[in-house]
């Protein structure tokens, strides 16, 4: 699983993870996030009501805070789109993963 289990703050200067890294992270997590460029995961979740998407943005909002791990996140009606990666390594890290696994959980 993964060696942490709330994200740690990145200080850089290190490499982000390589592709065969992402793809074993990738098998913690929902088949519905798309890797893009080795770079980002993105996540589209679809509500029922406008309402419903933003208690959900609430949610990974309050879980980014308590993480100090901030996704950026879309909302356009009844969707909302999340994407997660690491802005001091420009790519992706092992917190990406472990926020979007928690995503998942909501």
């Amino acid at each position: 699983m993964f060696s942490i289990n709330k994200c740690i703050p990145c200080q850089g200067g290190i490499p982000p993870l390589n592709e065969e890294e992402i793809n074993n992270f990738k098998k913690l997590i929902n088949s519905d996030w798309l890797v893009e460029e080795n770079k980002k995961i993105i996540r589209e979740f679809n509500f029922s009501s406008y309402m419903e998407g933003i208690d959900f943005t609430n949610k990974v909002a309050n879980l980014a805070e308590e993480e100090g791990h901030h996704p950026y996140v879309h909302i356009n009606f009844k969707t909302v789109k999340v994407i997660l990666f690491t802005h001091k390594i420009d790519g992706l890290h092992e917190n990406d993963f472990l926020m979007a696994k928690k995503i998942d959980s909501f």
